[in-house]
Order: C-alpha cells, then sequence, then structure tokens
C-alpha cells in the first residue's frame, strides 16, 4: 500500500490556513485525507471531545511522553502543554491517508528534522493591510492584542523560504485550488504512483 504524505501548513493569524484546511476537508473522503489531532494537557472546553478535537492527557502522561520522545513536535503555551504524536501520524500515514498539520514555524522546523518526507506549505496573505483588516474583523482583539499580532505575522513569515511550497492567499477559492494542485501533485510522484499500482505496471511490462 502506498504511504501518505504529511502536510505541514503554516501561515500568520490571519492568513487563513485555518480556512483553509477545512474547507479542503470538505471536499476530500476520510479514507484520502485527515487533520492531525494534537495531544494537550490543557481542560476540555464545551462541545469539545476527546480524539475528536484533541487528546486530552495531564501534565505527567504529556512529560511521561516526552521522556518517551513520542512526540514529532511539542510546545508549552500558556503553561499547558501541546504535542504531536509520532506514532498517531505514522499509523493513519501507513493506511495510504494524507495527514494535514497546521503548525508554526518552529514545530515545522521540529517535523522535518524527524520526517524529512514530510511537504511543507506556506501561506501569506496579500499584503499587511489586508492580514490587519481580516484580524480586526474578528473583533475580538484590543488595539494592543491586533499590534503585537502583526509584529508577530512579520517574525512568522520571514521563514518562509524554508518551507516547499508557497500559496498566497488573495481570492479564497485560488489559493484553495492551489492547495489541492500541490496535493495532487505529491500524489502523481513516481514512488507513491509506483506502489499503488505495481500489479498494473507488472502485467504492463510483461513479456
Amino acid at each position: 500500500m502506498a504511504q501518505g504524505t504529511l502536510f505541514i501548513v503554516s501561515a500568520p493569524s490571519g492568513a487563513g490556513k485555518s480556512s483553509l484546511i477545512q474547507a479542503l476537508l470538505k471536499t476530500q473522503p476520510l479514507y484520502d485525507t485527515q487533520v492531525s489531532i494534537s495531544h494537550t494537557t490543557r481542560e476540555m472546553r464545551p462541545g469539545e471531545r476527546h480524539s475528536e478535537h484533541y487528546y486530552f492527557v495531564t501534565h505527567d502522561e504529556f512529560r511521561d511522553m516526552i521522556q518517551e520522545e513520542a512526540f514529532l513536535e511539542h510546545a508549552e503555551v500558556f503553561g499547558n502543554y501541546y504535542g504531536t504524536s509520532r506514532r498517531a501520524i505514522e499509523q493513519v500515514l501507513s493506511t495510504g491517508v494524507d495527514v494535514f498539520l497546521d503548525i508554526d514555524w518552529q514545530g515545522a522546523q521540529q517535523i522535518r528534522s524527524k520526517m524529512p518526507q514530510a511537504r511543507s506549505i506556506f501561506v501569506l496573505p496579500p499584503s499587511k493591510d489586508e492580514l490587519d483588516r481580516r484580524l480586526r474583523g474578528r473583533g475580538q482583539d484590543s488595539e494592543e492584542v491586533i499590534r503585537r499580532r502583526m509584529a508577530q505575522a512579520v517574525a512568522e513569515m520571514s521563514h518562509f523560504a524554508e518551507y516547499d511550497y508557497l500559496i498566497v492567499n488573495d481570492d479564497f477559492d485560488l489559493a484553495l485550488s492551489d492547495l489541492k494542485t500541490i496535493i495532487r501533485a505529491e500524489r502523481l510522484r513516481m514512488g507513491r504512483q509506483k506502489s499503488r499500482h505495481d500489479a498494473l505496471i507488472g502485467k504492463l511490462l510483461a513479456d
């Protein structure tokens, strides 16, 4: 069976990467594409379910997993841990399913060092003015928070060249089409196609 591909997707807040991934998943069957589910030590929020939104674990369980080197990447955010399980990712990939991971550039660096075969995609906004407009459009952040997010966005965008693919999310439908094209191209790579069509190739080349 052909191995699935791990797609790392990064972008500054407001560039639209999460919306693109969710829109993509609606067009892809679960046996083709899934989104990675992270482990976290934070409390479960109303409406969330274990193993659907996150794998909720205790701090001790998370620290044990760190010691066991069970994570492709992990980070501490405001006193809680978040991490991507190597075993969970590898199990899904082994079934031929592609996995999307929504993560920042630091996590992407950790993963690429452990899974160099992963493909990475960076999403840029069309301009700083548009990014500022999108952040304000959420209507949930103060002026100070928006300024901080914009400064952080510039720092994050400086890492775009570390990625395999670059999408500028100006027109959402076009950006989604670009994302689908990347997936299609990766699925047509020789190694994956050879594994998928091994029986056919054998028959075609038989004397």
